[in-house]
């Protein structure tokens, strides 16, 4: 949910909002009104100042150092040997990628000493190197030119001649000469080699005290944020005094008042209002706050409007474990979050991961499917059978059934929730549209799923189904907007009406693809397991038993990271578009960001 805030009006006399705004940082419990981007070229060079120790920590944890290094500790700054050792570690690495290159290069021309090539040359000699392939090399160039096959490998000939300085090669194939034997190359890339290890035992050593970078980075961003509130303070009266507006949770007004106080500054609170842009902050429990991210990824949600988390919790978890289906699936996944716990760089996604994992082993078992395997008819699952959801309802696959359902009741809660937000923004004489088309729709699901199980009998539903259908057109058609003219209304009812009919269709049949997804990781997942089975055969030899194994192992994998990668994107369309559309949800508010030590 959307914590309410109150709003923090402050009064300081000119050039006392320095002082103050470091108390507030202390405080860490204030959203004081600023800008998220640099003002100015001071602003602008705080920013760079702290980016470069960002991309310094990247390309720090970029660099692949052998097991078994041994770290070396620099002497001088950290930062300054930290971008020396990584400019010397892409210096020494491109030179020895070039000698590497000149060594292949070399080897079959062999050794020759460069001072002899050099006396030939005083003595008005010229030694050309050629290299032709060896289908194009003639046997009678031997008696046209003085010449001396060196090597013969992979289809290609190596040959010198020896001709009278300014005198043309007649030959094909010259190429330059090796500026190096291969034993001084080879010499060169130990060298090299010698000095890429030193270097990165020196950058082992301080990517150990990354810390130290880590620290100077967030100091950074904390002086842009002091700066950045500094800049947004207002100056009043001829400059005497300046304002600052801030804002703090409501829950936290105590707390903040006491703290206040102590500073002796004037100040006066009030409620926050919509039209002021309030930072949003959420509250949620442990469950919801995992999906907290994914309400980021779209947009938090402006402070009239309503908190979709707690929505999005329940429903990704739902669509995602339908698009993955595979109880065995949801056992590897609940395993990979487990496992990332272990590794500091991607620990935070452990749990939603683990939560993702159980929802899909849950649904999985309910769609009675292991590892693409039907356990309904394993002995074992027997008593009981009657859990599992049956292949077919009313005719139709019951998995798409599901689908459809689970659809419906999705946007119908977006309806719902969209009249409550409305009603509550607007009042019940603004939203009476949209009042119409919820008890249009959503009452008219209620009410055919109660005929269809025989709650109610024909003739009440007729009637109750007449009854919403007044109701419904009155708001669609005569009071969708009160302040506009009755005829105006209507037209705009019809306008709406057409939208409506086309639009909710389509968003129902997105649903399908919760099917269609699971449908396809099943099949895939399933002819794998037929293509093992059939190199298994009658499992009589290891060799059959090990290619079975290695079939079914590396099908598997490529079938789960292509569902996961499915059953993430698509349930967060569902969500994006679909209830976000019906709900009325926009995404425009701010995150709550409290001035704080970094």
């Amino acid at each position: 949910m959307i914590e309410k805030m109150t709003k923090y009006s402050f009064i300081l006399l000119s050039g006392e909002e320095k002082d103050f705004l470091s108390r507030l940082q202390e405080l860490g419990m204030l959203d004081i009104t600023r800008s998220v981007k640099p003002v100015d070229s001071h602003s602008s060079e705080i920013l760079s100042e702290a980016e470069s120790y960002q991309r310094l920590m990247t390309e720090l944890g970029k660099v692949e150092i052998p097991e078994g290094t041994v770290p070396s500790y620099p002497e001088k700054d950290i930062v300054e040997a930290a971008q020396e050792a990584l400019t010397s570690l892409e210096r020494l690495t491109e030179e020895r990628k070039a000698a590497l290159k000149a060594y292949a290069f070399a080897l079959p021309w062999g050794s020759f000493e460069s001072n002899k090539l050099l006396a030939l040359q005083e003595a008005g000699l010229h030694v050309h190197f050629h290299a032709v392939q060896a289908k194009a090399f003639r046997e009678e160039w031997k008696e046209t030119v003085p010449l001396s096959i060196i090597s013969e490998e992979k289809g290609r000939i190596r040959f010198v001649t020896v001709l009278p300085a300014g005198e043309s090669d007649p030959l094909p194939g010259e190429i330059h000469a090796p500026e190096e034997t291969p034993e001084l190359i080879k010499n060169r890339i130990g060298e090299l080699e010698a000095g890429i290890d030193s270097t990165k035992s020196l950058l082992l050593g301080i990517r150990e005290k990354i810390g130290e970078i880590n620290r100077r980075y967030r100091s950074e961003l904390s002086v842009l944020d002091l700066y950045l509130a500094g800049v947004a303070a207002v100056p009043a009266a001829e400059n005497t005094v300046v304002t600052l507006v801030g804002f703090a949770p409501t829950s936290e007004d105590a707390s903040v008042k006491k703290a206040l106080d102590e500073t002796g500054v004037f100040y006066f609170t009030e409620d926050a209002r919509t039209e002021e842009n309030p930072p949003i902050k959420l509250k949620n429990n442990r469950f919801v706050r995992m999906f907290e991210v994914f309400t980021d990824m779209y947009g938090r949600p402006a402070y009239n409007e309503f908190d979709p988390t707690p929505f999005i919790s329940v429903f990704f978890l739902l669509f995602f474990a339908f698009c993955m289906g595979d109880a065995g699936y949801g056992l590897i996944l609940i395993l990979v979050g487990f496992l990332l716990k272990k590794v500091d760089s991607f620990k935070s996604y452990a749990p939603i991961v683990v939560t993702l994992g159980i929802g899909t082993t849950v649904i999985g078992f309910l769609f009675h499917t292991f590892f693409s395997m039907d356990i309904s008819t394993w002995k074992l699952f027997e008593p009981i059978k009657g859990i599992f959801l049956p292949g077919k309802i009313a005719g139709y696959d019951g998995t798409m059934v599901l689908s459809i359902i689970v659809g419906v009741i999705h946007l119908c809660l977006a309806m719902v929730v969209k009249t409550w937000n409305e009603t509550k923004n607007k009042g019940l004489g603004g939203s009476l549209g949209t009042w119409g088309w919820t008890l249009l729709i959503v009452g008219g699901v209620i009410v055919g799923a109660f005929a269809l199980t025989g709650v109610l009998n024909a003739a009440v539903t007729k009637w109750i189904i007449i009854v919403l259908g007044i109701v419904s057109a009155l708001g669609i058609f005569v009071f969708n907007d009160p302040k506009r003219n009755k005829f105006a209304n209507v037209g705009m009812g019809l306008w709406d009406t057409y939208n409506t009919a086309t639009g909710l269709i389509g968003d129902v049949l997105s649903y399908l693809r919760l099917y269609a997804l699971g449908l396809a990781g099943g099949m895939l997942g399933l002819a794998f397991n037929n293509i093992g089975q059939m190199v298994l055969g009658d499992g009589s030899s290891i060799v059959r038993w090990l290619f079975f194994i290695l079939i079914v192992l590396i099908g598997h994998t490529l079938n789960i990271a292509m569902a996961a990668l499915g059953a993430f994107v698509h349930p967060l369309r569902l969500n994006f578009l679909e209830f976000f559309k019906n709900s009325g949800y926009e995404g425009s508010g701010r995150n709550f960001h409290p001035l704080q030590n970094q």
